[in-house]
């Protein structure tokens, strides 16, 4: 069975680490994925960007809405994730208002953060320790 895992941590918590926290939170983050990869349970993931670059799509009486942000209802529960590749948000936009999901409740668009420059400093971080054990 496959679980999709959705972290969330306070933005001014995350602001108010010092570059050497954060830099060792980061790293206990990527150390553990490798982890969960070399044991076979890591299947893919992706962070994402703020809330602010987010849109959220509503189906009512035939119309598709959009709005600024994730504005998806409390009693509502993510049920999936999909990944899509379109060329911006706003083709995005094109392609989910078409998805027979949207009429099941809301869809957050946001784009996936690229972190291969954080990972790649976070590996160097992380080899550099090891050498000096």
């Amino acid at each position: 069975m496959k679980y999709v895992c959705l972290g969330y941590m306070d933005p001014t918590k995350w602001e108010a680490m010092s570059d050497g926290a954060r830099n060792a939170f980061i790293d206990g983050c990527f150390d553990y994925d490798d982890e969960l990869r070399q044991r076979g349970h890591f299947v893919g993931g992706e962070a994402l960007q703020s809330p602010e670059n987010a849109v959220t799509l509503r189906y009512h009486s035939g119309n598709v809405s959009i709005t600024d942000g994730p504005y998806a209802e409390t009693k509502e529960q993510i049920g999936g994730i999909l990944i899509l590749e379109a060329k911006d948000l706003n083709h995005a936009i094109q392609l989910m208002s078409k998805h027979p999901g949207v009429r099941g409740g809301p869809f957050e668009i946001r784009p996936a953060a690229d972190l291969t420059q954080m990972i790649r400093e976070s590996r160097e971080r992380r080899n550099s320790a090891a050498r000096r054990k």
